[in-house]
């Protein structure tokens, strides 16, 4: 049954200070209950022990705090981690512990399912039902976190905001969820430890570059040519890579902070030479580094990997140009966790 009280964790420090002025308590109690919220993770008002019996019924008569749990926890061959996270209104996101010999990244949702069309994304084909909350993307950070230290002895390090959902189609509380995460009153996370990765959504680059945003920037570009973009992600009819490359050059003017380009190479689809070149050239207009992603199939056999001829050759026209270029290996395959996967196939 839903209920009817305020989600406690909706509310600023300040407001909660309010709260218990207004009962007739001393303001500091606020600073406690904020503490516990998000300095401890707290799930529940009767954990909050320094806390007198009757404050914590005072809470629990008028607020909840809507908690993840963790529904499912897969773990893979090769060290990666996939929660299936169910939400308090019954709904499920996904997100990913990745491990690699010296740190651990969380892969975290932002949406119920995705504002976007990608034609090779699994969470694509799942409508979007709704936003994430700011404390709902913070639970699967502290989840992933509590992860780390129990499975790989150290605490999480870095984040990236590539799960389920298109983050800037849910600005406003990403940029909340990400101010609490570097708090000192969270988890005290340097932003340089943090990328938000979009398909592009021109105007709200903009707006982060305005914001004075400390977080790095990843685009999902997997073509610079836009009839091929299009066929792959048709939603850059609306927002074509002419008006992507305005926004990602007011970005470096405002940020001098280079971006990296996620690009897939399919066969058949963008592995020709006039692809490579056209990538070359957009990677001219703002510093940049490559990340060449391997291909996950999802099942319907349109998108295939492309040869490795197909890489080689990106990665060469790259380099010529000075051009850093990585290839991404994907991790956690075996459960479907890896990048284009998440599905709530569980």
């Amino acid at each position: 049954m839903k209920s009817n009280k305020k989600d406690i964790r909706a509310l600023t420090k300040e407001q909660l200070r309010d709260f218990f002025v207004a009962q007739g308590d001393k303001a500091f109690r606020g600073n406690q209950v904020y503490e516990w919220l998000w300095g401890k993770g707290a799930h529940s008002f009767e954990g909050m022990t320094n806390l007198s019996k009757q404050t914590r019924d005072q809470l629990e008569a008028n607020f909840v705090i809507n908690h993840i749990k963790v529904d499912q926890m897969q773990r893979s061959s090769d060290g990666t981690i996939k929660n299936a996270v169910r939400l308090h209104d019954g709904l499920i996101v996904e997100s990913v512990l990745i491990p690699t010999a010296k740190r651990t990244t969380a892969c975290v949702s932002s949406q119920v399912g995705c504002s976007l069309d990608c034609k090779f994304c699994a969470t694509s084909r799942l409508k979007r039902m709704r936003n994430l909350n700011a404390d709902e993307i913070y639970d699967q950070v502290i989840a992933i976190d509590n992860e780390s230290r129990l499975y790989h002895n150290h605490p999480l390090s870095n984040i990236v905001f590539m799960g389920m959902g298109e983050p800037l189609m849910n600005y406003k509380n990403v940029i909340k969820s990400i101010d609490m995460i570097t708090s000192e009153e969270g988890l005290g996370m340097s932003p340089k430890r943090i990328t938000v990765s979009t398909s592009g959504v021109p105007k709200i680059i903009k707006k982060m570059a305005d914001d004075e945003v400390k977080f790095h920037l990843a685009v999902s570009l997997h073509s610079a040519i836009d009839e091929v973009r299009t066929q792959i992600m048709p939603f850059n009819e609306t927002f074509p890579l002419k008006d992507l490359k305005e926004a990602l050059e007011y970005w470096y003017q405002k940020t001098e902070r280079r971006i990296t380009y996620e690009y897939v190479v399919w066969d058949g689809i963008n592995d020709a030479k006039k692809d490579i070149d056209a990538l070359v050239r957009f990677c001219s207009y703002v510093p940049c580094k490559v990340n060449l992603i391997e291909y996950n199939p999802i099942d319907d056999g349109e998108f295939q990997q492309a040869s490795s001829q197909a890489i080689d050759n990106y990665i060469n026209a790259l380099e010529r140009k000075k051009i850093v270029v990585n290839v991404r290996r994907s991790r956690g395959k075996d459960i479907d966790a890896a990048c284009g996967q998440l599905a709530n196939k569980s």
